[in-house]
């Protein structure tokens, strides 16, 4: 398997990432530590709401199914708080069928993610969601670019 080169594209970010599964936890934290970033875990959307309230992140990956609050609780609750709700939560779902991104988006998630989590593709799909995201796209875009370009070499 090649090496993963991933770029320090977002060191100094703090990233909260929600999720019960460990197997896509692991994914998700080593790829973006990797990518310089900060990350904080939680096993369900009551530890993801504490974390995010304390760390105030960047952005947030959250789970749509977990126990004690799952993703759409998660995210209902998020988007009513004034002083969360304008931090980005991607949402990562095994759901991948016909009308489920539709109704992650319809539901405040600014996009998804599928499971299981590659992670050779993981870091370029996430940024390819946070370059569409307007107060990250000058910074990211221009890294993305070049690091989509290498990619498709």
């Amino acid at each position: 398997m090649p090496k993963i080169v991933i770029p320090k594209m977002l060191l100094g970010w703090s990233v909260v990432v929600v999720e019960d599964d460990h197997d896509s936890q692991m994914v998700a934290r080593m790829m973006l530590e990797k990518a310089g970033a900060t990350v904080y875990v939680a096993e369900n959307g009551q530890e993801g709401l504490d974390l995010v309230n304390r760390r105030r992140p960047h952005f947030v990956l959250s789970d749509i199914s977990m126990p004690v609050m799952d993703g759409w609780e998660f995210i209902k609750v998020m988007n009513e708080d004034r002083r969360t709700s304008t931090i980005p939560v991607i949402a990562l779902t095994a759901h991948a069928m016909h009308g489920d991104r539709e109704k992650a988006l319809a539901a405040g998630f600014i996009n998804y993610l599928t499971k299981p989590l590659d992670p050779a593709k993981f870091m370029m799909q996430l940024l390819g969601l946070l370059v569409e995201i307007p107060e990250y796209t000058d910074q990211l875009k221009p890294q993305y670019d070049t690091l989509r370009d290498m990619a498709q070499a």
